[in-house]
């Protein structure tokens, strides 16, 4: 092999954790899988039809709380956009996904957890060579107050701009290469946020039943509830930094480009997925040599990382 090649996770890994909409315990099994296969879910609770899940752009189908996948059967997955930016920062290209309900488990609310488990199992590599998404012009979307942009790059950088009312967030804003392993040191430990008020309005609705300061960060009136306070002092701009790896995972191969999200989310990623792969000449699928594949959020990596940020 002269290339740098693809890779998937070296053992299989099993989870048990619960889902943060449901409150139910789920079992999740991470598979290895051949070259060129791509990352699937499986629903393996559901057995009269087809069971399959791509973790492709095009089958977003709900993106108001989280980023929800479904099948052209109606089979559904949700809140997977940690557990594909824990595959992405980690560098696999290939897996195989068993879920036995419709919710990821949120875990502590970041992608540590699944990152760990990742590394601890180890990656292989497999005989076929990195693929990526060159960005080759600027598409941007926007709508209310939210603006997303994708412009050509090198490499994948992240800039993530949010701003809040309650001051315990407020303005927040962070730019970061996703290169030599500067997801998992720097975000897969970031939890989901969220106000206390809208927690409360939520579980009333018999919604995030499984929400709490175990698996997220809530404030309420510029205080955080969390008794250890947050892991890092921009925790909520790195955090939507972690969900648009995850959400950009999603276009089924590594993005050679600058993401710029200014109040951005689930939505605006997919939106903007949507429009570069719809507009003629913005993107090409290039084989990545040595330099590229470098660059790219898997490499350099080892399991001493995570507990960097432990």
């Amino acid at each position: 092999m002269d290339w740098p090649v693809q890779k998937t996770i070296a053992n299989t890994v099993t989870m048990m954790g619960k889902g943060v909409h449901s409150g139910k315990p789920a079992r999740l099994v991470i598979h290895p899988a051949s070259a060129e296969y791509g990352i699937w879910f499986r629903r393996v609770d559901v057995t009269d039809r087809n069971n399959l899940i791509p973790a492709l752009y095009d089958s977003v189908n709900d993106t108001r709380m989280c980023t929800r996948l479904a099948n052209e059967d109606g089979v559904e997955v949700s809140t997977v956009e940690h557990l594909m930016a824990a595959l992405a920062g980690t560098g696999i290209q290939n897996a195989l996904i068993e879920i036995d309900g419709p919710e990821v488990p949120i875990m502590d609310g970041s992608s540590r957890t699944f990152v760990q488990v990742i590394l601890e199992a180890g990656v292989r590599n497999q005989d076929a060579p990195v693929r990526a998404i060159r960005v080759l012009k600027e598409i941007s979307i926007q709508f209310d107050k939210t603006i997303a942009t994708l412009k050509p790059s090198e490499t994948l950088e992240i800039d993530f701009s949010i701003d809040f009312v309650d001051q315990a967030i407020g303005r927040q804003q962070k730019t970061l290469e996703m290169a030599n392993g500067a997801f998992v040191r720097e975000l897969s430990d970031c939890r989901t946020f969220c106000q206390r008020k809208d927690v409360d309005a939520l579980q009333s609705i018999g919604l995030a039943q499984g929400g709490g300061l175990d698996n997220a960060i809530v404030v309420d009136d510029g205080f955080v509830l969390n008794p250890e306070g947050f892991r890092h002092a921009d925790e909520c701009v790195r955090h939507k930094m972690l969900d648009a790896l995850g959400d950009l995972a999603l276009a089924g191969a590594p993005i050679l480009g600058k993401y710029v999200g200014i109040r951005a989310g689930h939505r605006a990623t997919n939106m903007l997925l949507r429009e570069l792969f719809s507009t003629p000449g913005a993107w090409e699928m290039v084989v990545c040599d040595t330099a590229q594949t470098e660059m790219l959020p898997g490499a350099h990596i080892q399991a001493e990382d995570i507990r960097l940020s432990a």
